[in-house]
């Protein structure tokens, strides 16, 4: 089963929610967003959804449920707050319709436990392990009685018991041992031990034998845990909607990062897998989960928003808006101390009372344009171009000395400089650009063909381009290639013969405003600028001999 939309209503948070436009293609879906913003109670929603179309007992509690709670309301009109839709038909059957959803709530602590009977465990798809979102999710133990009494049954019920016992312990204890390894290569899971008397899972760790559940450490519970209930449930829950709350718990960022690997690993085929987190290393390894595989991951913001008022959330782009705002959560008052994983020194000055609202005018037009692609990157003024290429304000030293990991890159334009002088340049550190300034990008035909399209007047694309070419045939003293000294003509002009309403009150923000945002990936003028910038492409034959 696979989300499509929901539209929730007089539910805890939410006053009038709508969540769509969730392709099919995704498998992964990230819920991002501070603590309080509602990604629970999507859960809670959810689940009761769920419940109502499998033929279980309604989970509705007017009070933990509603948001206008009253004394008086049952709940029997909880079907009118809650509408999802998936992209695949419920099947007729309300049994079938149990698998739907499979819910974890972000309480998951089980320390430890000593087992000394068995009993049946039924059919998982008669329990309901969650009922609500705040409710204790403590699944470790529960999950080592259905192995082991499974493991029983099958040995007592199907005949050849050494060969079943065998194939029971490679399917189960082998799946839930290889996937835990990913993440501690030093913990291999043995067994049960003997389940009729202080039973509880065994392991190796390292030198130790026998190291047992309890003396596990935080992280590596809470890992085991998830591990273990995925590997369980998807025996039954084949046709599904995984949904975890808070799976980062008790874990640092590179072993979240590696856990979501996993999980996803894990899902079946035909299931998807959501998640609501504040996990930075988590978000991050499945924004390279949808670079790897286009389409398949889907993230939804439930930060800033008023939910007392009607609310639209769909998928948004993981861009450098995106991350501050995940940073933020994550990292309170230290998100400004994270250094990102490139910074470009570029020409301009950073923002003061002299220079006013044109401060840092290149970094703020190269930051909008590589957003998306580059979401991790991040443009800063270094004065002048002798400045820059020589780091006379020690912006590159300072990095170097304060962050580690973070690749420094030196950019200038190009202006009337010799290609040998480009050529020492670059084996100084130092980029440049190959037009002669920012302008001669933004204010290139295909931008201008592009601006006049946005506002509907593709008929005035052949008159503004003949103007742009009458302005500078009129200057006979600037260099054929820079726009920068024409670049206040070319902006009235655009104002002029497109009648553009709010272009920007002088030709700089009309460059960051207005045509900034129109250079998109592949735009020719788009992909040259990111070469001189980022270097090729691996498949990017065009620069290369």
């Amino acid at each position: 089963m696979r989300f499509k939309r929901a539209t929730i209503k007089d539910f805890k948070r939410f006053t009038d929610l709508t969540v769509h436009n969730i392709p099919e293609t995704a498998r992964l879906i990230m819920l991002a967003g501070p603590n309080g913003s509602g990604k629970s109670s999507f859960f809670d929603a959810l689940h009761i959804w769920g419940e109502s179309k499998s033929g279980r007992s309604s989970t509705w509690e007017a009070e933990y449920h509603a948001k206008r709670y009253s004394p008086e309301l049952g709940h029997a009109n909880w079907n009118d707050r809650i509408q999802t839709e998936l992209h695949e038909d419920l099947p007729d059957n309300v049994y079938d319709n149990r698998k739907t959803f499979y819910i974890r709530s972000a309480y998951r602590n089980d320390p430890e436990f000593l087992i000394g009977n068995l009993m049946r465990q039924g059919d998982p798809l008669d329990q309901i392990p969650v009922r609500r979102m705040i409710d204790n999710d403590a699944s470790v133990s529960r999950n080592y009685q259905k192995l082991a009494s499974k493991g029983f049954e099958d040995l007592y019920e199907q005949g050849d018991g050494s060969t079943t016992f065998t194939k029971y312990r490679k399917e189960s204890i082998g799946d839930i041992r290889d996937a835990l390894c990913q993440l501690f290569p030093d913990l291999k899971l043995n067994g049960l031990g003997n389940p009729l008397h202080d039973g509880t899972f065994r392991f190796t760790k390292g030198v130790s034998q026998g190291f047992v559940y309890k003396n596990l450490s935080g992280g590596e519970k809470a890992a085991f845990d998830l591990i273990l209930d995925m590997v369980i449930a998807r025996r039954d829950y084949d046709d599904t909607l995984y949904c975890i709350d808070e799976p980062e718990s008790h874990m640092n960022s590179r072993l979240q990062a590696e856990l979501l690997s996993v999980l996803y690993g894990l899902i079946p085929g035909k299931c998807q897998l959501m998640l609501a987190t504040h996990s930075i290393g988590m978000m991050r390894r499945a924004r390279d989960i949808g670079k790897e595989n286009p389409g398949t991951v889907v993230f939804l913001d439930f930060g800033n928003h008023d939910f007392d008022q009607k609310i639209v959330i769909e998928p948004t782009k993981p861009d450098r808006t995106f991350w501050k705002a995940v940073h933020e959560v994550a990292l309170d008052d230290l998100a400004a101390l994270i250094a990102p994983e490139k910074v470009i020194i570029c020409e301009g000055e950073p923002k003061s009372t002299n220079i006013k609202r044109n401060y840092s005018h290149d970094a703020r037009c190269y930051d909008q344009i590589f957003s998306d692609e580059f979401p991790e990157a991040r443009f800063v003024p270094g004065g002048n171009d002798r400045e820059v290429a020589e780091d006379k304000r020690g912006i590159e030293y300072t990095l170097g000395t304060l962050t580690k990991g973070t690749e420094v890159v030196k950019l200038i334009d190009r202006d009337a400089r010799s290609p040998e002088e480009v050529i020492d340049l670059g084996e100084d550190g130092t980029r440049v650009l190959s037009r002669r300034n920012l302008e001669s990008y933004l204010f290139d035909d295909e931008v201008l063909s592009a601006l006049a399209a946005s506002v509907g007047k593709k008929d005035k694309i052949k008159a503004l381009l003949a103007r742009k070419e009458a302005i500078r045939s009129a200057r006979p003293n600037d260099a054929p290639d820079d726009l920068k000294p024409a670049s206040g003509e070319i902006y009235l002009a655009c104002k002029g013969i497109l009648s553009h309403p709010n272009p920007g009150n002088d030709a700089k923000s009309f460059m960051r405003y207005t045509l900034t945002p129109l250079v998109k990936p592949g735009m020719d003028v788009y992909k040259e600028l990111r070469r001189d910038i980022f270097g090729p492409d691996d498949g990017d034959v065009s620069q290369m001999d």
